[in-house]
């Protein structure tokens, strides 16, 4: 097996990313993190025909001892919904979870986030492990702790904070990944480079045709860099009460559109988390510019780049930009001085900027 890289995320509840092939199959790190008799895995209906058997038959044969039950939704955002939160906690409580038990959320970040705000709430919170995947999960859901589901009004609504006590990335499972969610989860590696380095930007238009390749090394490096990048501003602020915020660059667009879409971006014709942010991070760019806070060009190179991976760069034909800015004001990253957003100076160079007028907003929009 290649070797295992390893990212740490430091804070009050510091834990390990683990990054490798072959990572679902090794009893012994899966079980590492379980300090109970009980898990339960919960997964969906495309990952855990692939995927379930294999974890359970890891995790027995390392631990004989661990009583094992798995709880699986159908897949797609619309199914993060508070009626399947309350069926995965009949889940815990038909095993017997006790307070030391541990859910396991194999997946992509819906089933994390699922699993994850079970885990909080389940006797006032249990441990939880992620096993990411898809490539978004690898580089963002999975780590940092936030868990929510959504409502009809908005995404993400009703959460909470619980970081993992670990995460385990198998990067063997992006070879089952279908070709979109991988171009997905690209969007979201972007991101990184767009708030936080210029260079890593100019990495990925290095290894552009390596990564949509699937090549193992080019594809864990471009984790482990993500992720080490999101492990340093977590560990910073845990609670996103400040310089986490800019991880959410392009994702107040991106969360309008997915909402005003009725989160059809796996069962219709809409757009997918990953690709509703790599629009929204164009938009961002171009809000930055109409501001004169930030030149043209990187807007330009960064809508290029992520054209090259085969991520849209417009809003879908048929969106009103009013019912988008009405979204936006019940995102969570609104605030009491009104639109906030993560805009940018430059490539690499994000910052939190409250107060954006509407017209600004509406005139970006209008012009996508």
């Amino acid at each position: 097996m290649s070797a295992v890289r390893k990212v740490e995320v430091a804070g009050d509840n510091s834990y390990s990313i683990e990054i490798a092939p072959g990572l679902l199959d090794d009893g012994a790190c899966l079980a590492k993190p379980l300090r109970g008799r009980h898990a339960l895995i919960v997964s969906d209906r495309n990952v855990a025909p692939l995927y379930l058997e294999r974890v359970h038959a890891s995790l027995t044969a390392a631990k004989p001892q661990l009583s094992v039950a798995s709880f699986v939704i159908p897949s797609g955002e619309h199914e993060k919904t508070l009626a399947r939160f309350g069926e995965c906690l009949h889940a815990l409580a038909e095993l017997g979870a006790t307070r030391d038990a541990t859910v396991i959320a194999l997946g992509g970040g819906v089933v994390g986030d699922l699993a994850g705000f079970a885990a909080a709430c389940w006797m006032r919170g249990i441990d939880c492990v992620q096993l990411p995947t898809t490539l978004l999960a690898m580089v963002d859901s999975s780590v940092g702790g936030k868990t929510a589901v959504d409502l009809p009004s908005g995404k993400n609504l009703v959460g909470a904070f619980h970081p993992p006590r670990a995460v385990i990335a198998d990067t063997a499972a992006l070879r089952t990944l279908p070709e979109r969610e991988l171009r997905a989860g690209l969007a979201e590696v972007v991101k990184y480079g767009a708030i936080f380095d210029a260079s890593f930007l100019v990495w990925l238009e290095q290894q552009a045709d390596a990564l949509l390749a699937r090549d193992d090394e080019a594809l864990a490096e471009a984790i482990a860099r993500s992720c080490g990048y999101k492990a340093e501003v977590v560990a910073r602020d845990p609670f996103e009460r400040g310089d986490r915020a800019m991880l959410n660059f392009g994702h107040t667009f991106g969360h309008a559109i997915e909402t005003e879409q009725g989160y059809a971006g796996t069962t219709g014709d809409g757009l997918n988390h990953g690709e509703a942010v790599a629009v929204g991070m164009v938009l961002a760019a171009r809000l930055s510019t109409a501001l004169g806070r930030a030149g043209s060009a990187d807007a330009d190179r960064l809508q290029r780049l992520l054209e090259r991976l085969g991520l849209p760069t417009a809003i879908p034909a048929g969106l009103d930009p009013r019912a988008l800015l009405a979204r936006m004001r019940l995102d969570k990253k609104a605030d009491a001085a009104g639109l906030r957003f993560i805009l940018w100076d430059a490539a690499g160079a994000a910052r939190i900027v409250s107060g954006v007028a509407d017209e600004a907003v509406l005139g970006v929009l209008a012009q996508s």
